[in-house]
């Protein structure tokens, strides 16, 4: 163990024996963070429409699950980090809603936070849920500290711009002004997403219409930039070279900045394989398969294998000067870790 605690994300999908886990290793875990039913997130829906569940079945069983997590001790954050609320966005009857909805919750389980991406839902909560954290969505990619001074009076703390995740000079002089200013710091480490992907405000407004989409006649269908982009074999360095995630066996390096970590595990096919290999600080596998999303289908049948990075990876890259174009570092780090799985010869 590394961290303290880890907060981890309730699945949109029945995962019973995540659950278990969750509750089996409650001793690492902070918080449980959760979307709701009625309410858009940041990624897949929690009204059983991604399954063979009943609306009404699927919120049953959430609710079980949430009094669960509660009766162990485990506090729970509310997720309101969809990107686009069209229409509610500032509808009063929303607000209705929501208040009701937030206040039910904290009467029932022990519901301590709300990470959110909009503005008005922070400040809806800051000046109608008194000792509620209010927390800035990663999605929001707030990433300096003029950005963080302008909304301090709305958020109580606040995400990390995941492309600073190897940046531990920035990280630092955040971490300093967080501090300064009574502001909690934390970070996603296992984001499959791609640094500065030019598609994330179209997708995450996608995933917010989820529902309005399924339900139309639509001429296309949406394949994410960087699954169709990492399936050129010249352009897979970029697993390695340009995304942002931490990989368990380097969460030690950050433990001066955060209090605790997230690890997105809401639509990971196998949510149990991530939290374990973060809680041990170790994987033998293919990288991808902690990431959220898992680009790892643009490689096969090759991996990049977690347990060939160097040890010294997390180190070199935190501190590097980031000029990609002229460096081959992660370029060779990649062409050593890449293995493809078709050409092992088995004994």
């Amino acid at each position: 163990m590394v961290f303290t605690k880890f907060n981890v994300g309730y699945p949109t999908k029945p995962h019973p024996e995540f659950i278990d886990r969750i509750i089996e290793r409650r001793s690492d875990i902070g918080e449980v963070y959760f979307a709701f039913a009625g309410f858009a997130s940041g990624r897949g829906r929690q009204d059983g429409g991604e399954t063979d569940e009943l609306p009404w079945e699927a919120h049953a069983r959430q609710l079980d699950d949430l009094r669960r997590i509660s009766d162990a001790g485990i506090s729970l954050d509310l997720l309101l980090n969809g990107n686009c609320y069209g229409g509610d966005s500032l509808a009063r009857s929303f607000f209705l809603r929501l208040g009701d909805t937030v206040d039910w919750l904290a009467s029932r389980y022990r519901l301590t936070a709300v990470t959110t991406a909009s503005p008005m839902i922070a400040k809806f909560i800051h000046d109608n849920f008194e000792g509620m954290d209010v927390r800035a969505s990663v999605n929001l990619g707030i990433g300096t500290i003029p950005a963080m001074d302008a909304v301090s009076g709305l958020f109580d703390s606040f995400y990390l711009k995941r492309e600073y995740n190897r940046n531990f000079a920035e990280i630092r002089r955040i971490k300093a002004w967080c501090d300064q200013n009574g502001k909690g710091l934390y970070m996603l480490a296992n984001s499959g997403c791609m640094n500065e992907c030019p598609m994330r405000t179209f997708h995450d407004n996608i995933v917010a219409h989820e529902d309005e989409i399924a339900r139309a006649d639509n001429a296309y269908v949406y394949k994410s930039l960087c699954r169709s982009y990492l399936e050129s074999p010249e352009k897979q360095v970029s697993i390695v070279r340009d995304m942002n995630y931490v990989r368990p066996e380097d969460l030690h390096l950050y433990e001066e900045f955060f209090p605790s970590v997230k690890l997105a595990t809401r639509v990971a096919s196998d949510p149990v394989r991530t939290l374990d290999a973060y809680l041990d600080a170790r994987y033998v596998g293919a990288v991808t398969d902690l990431l959220e999303p898992d680009n790892g289908i643009s490689l096969r049948p090759a991996i990049v294998d977690n347990s060939r990075f160097p040890a010294d990876f997390a180190a070199r890259v935190g501190s590097c000067d980031k000029q990609c174009e002229t460096c081959g570092y992660c370029a060779g780090v990649y062409k050593n870790a890449r293995v493809e799985l078709d050409k092992i010869e088995f004994i």
